[in-house]
């Protein structure tokens, strides 16, 4: 039996305003997140997505993260996109190698039960 351990976020935001607030910070507040600086531009991983509970809502993966999580909160064909409301955490894993972050993406959806993931589910 293999033995997989996940990794712990290099990067973890949370939501500090209400969308529509005004914020101290130039950036956008998308969502209500406004630390996307945080997030590393250039670097591959997997993102997950959380509510207020804590319980886990997504699973993605992206070969850049930043400009992947912006995506999630800007398309309209995200798989998050009737639920972005309910996104109050967010955190980074860095995985460099594609392959590893396949087989890390569907651990965790396995085995965190996350919410909104409807490919790659072995459980139900």
């Amino acid at each position: 039996m293999i033995k997989i351990e996940i990794p712990n976020p290099e990067v973890v935001i949370t939501k500090s305003r209400q969308v529509g607030e005004k914020v101290e910070a130039p950036l956008s507040s998308v969502y209500g997140f406004t630390d996307y600086n945080k997030i590393p531009r250039d670097k591959g991983g997997i993102i997950l997505f959380f509510d207020a509970n804590d319980d886990l809502l997504f699973v993605g993966k992206a070969r850049k993260l930043r400009p992947r999580i912006k995506r999630h909160f800007e398309d309209t064909v995200s798989p998050i996109k009737n639920h972005r409301d309910e996104v109050y955490k967010i955190a980074v894993l860095v995985v460099e190698e594609p392959m590893d972050r396949e087989i890390y993406e569907t651990y965790i959806i396995n085995t965190l039960h996350a919410k909104y993931n409807i490919e790659k589910v072995f459980y139900k």
